[in-house]
């Protein structure tokens, strides 16, 4: 059994620039492992791997560095069996792709109730520590928090309290505060979610999203196999760039709604065909 470097030091390298991504080999890979590889709870052969990469056009050389770069950041661990290697979750890459699964297929199925309370930190970074300015803002929008300025970050979810708690001592920073209430009586709270969120932008995504996928309609074999990952790649996105807003401060008729129904009632559809063929895939090769 060959272990990864990254499995050794115990804990995978998290990306997640990587998670936001949606061209690169490694990101479909990491997709088609979280759809497949997971739920099956078994070694998949090296060749399987690399065919269904190719079905979006990624080339061999492509397909087999991106095997190995998520071996080495502790994801996956490879086993060679004869002239042939056949791959399997380490428990850390397995963890953290159910975290990951549960997060992408949970998102947009539950209603958002809120009652007018709002979670404020005020945390500012000196303009020379551009680094942990750079950290901060990456790991409070991580969190689901926006900022409608500098030092004031904001977010309906009074619950990821505790979140914020742990970034500002992660990151060592001084001085910062939080308070828990509802929007005072100066300004409005439309102009500060618009200054706080770009959701111009998340909504363009959500059209292109239905765009693509609300008529698509596969007919079995490898068509499905390539619309269901297509589906779960692109939609894996969305729980890191949408803040979840209340329906209250959402544009009327917000396209997210309509792009959540559409993922999972196609996910739903397409499933079972897309498993099955990606079984008939791995029979193929155990067969060779």
């Amino acid at each position: 059994m060959v272990t990864s470097a990254g499995q050794r030091r115990g804990k995978p390298v998290v990306s997640r620039r990587r998670e936001v991504s949606h061209t690169s080999a490694r990101s479909l890979l990491m997709t088609m492992l979280g759809e497949f590889v997971l739920p099956r709870g078994r070694p998949v052969w090296t060749s399987v791997l690399v065919d269904a990469l190719a079905m979006f056009e990624v080339e061999e050389k492509s397909a087999r560095q991106a095997l190995a770069r998520t071996a080495a950041e502790g994801w996956l661990e490879s086993e060679r069996v004869g002239r042939r290697v056949r791959w399997s979750l380490t428990p850390q890459g397995r963890k953290l792709l159910t975290e990951g699964a549960r997060r992408i297929y949970d998102f947009g199925s539950r209603e958002r109730s809120w009652d007018g309370q709002w979670l404020l930190v005020l945390v500012s970074v000196p303009e020379p520590k551009r680094d942990l300015r750079h950290r901060l803002r990456t790991k409070l929008t991580w969190a689901g928090f926006g900022s409608p300025d500098p030092g004031v970050w904001i977010t309906p979810h009074v619950d990821r309290e505790s979140e914020a708690v742990g970034i500002v001592a992660e990151l060592a920073l001084e001085n910062a505060m939080s308070f828990v209430g509802p929007y005072g009586a100066i300004g409005d709270e439309a102009t500060m979610v618009a200054r706080a969120w770009d959701l111009r932008d998340l909504g363009a995504r959500y059209e292109a999203f239905i765009a693509e996928f609300a008529s698509l309609d596969p007919r079995g074999g490898d068509a499905v196999l390539h619309a269901q990952t297509r589906l779960v790649h692109e939609w894996r996105r969305f729980p890191f760039l949408d803040p979840q807003l209340p329906e209250q401060l959402l544009p009327a008729d917000w396209s997210g709604n309509q792009a959540a129904e559409i993922f999972h009632r196609r996910h739903a559809e397409w499933r079972p065909a897309a498993q099955r063929r990606w079984e008939e895939r791995l029979a193929g090769e155990e067969a060779a």
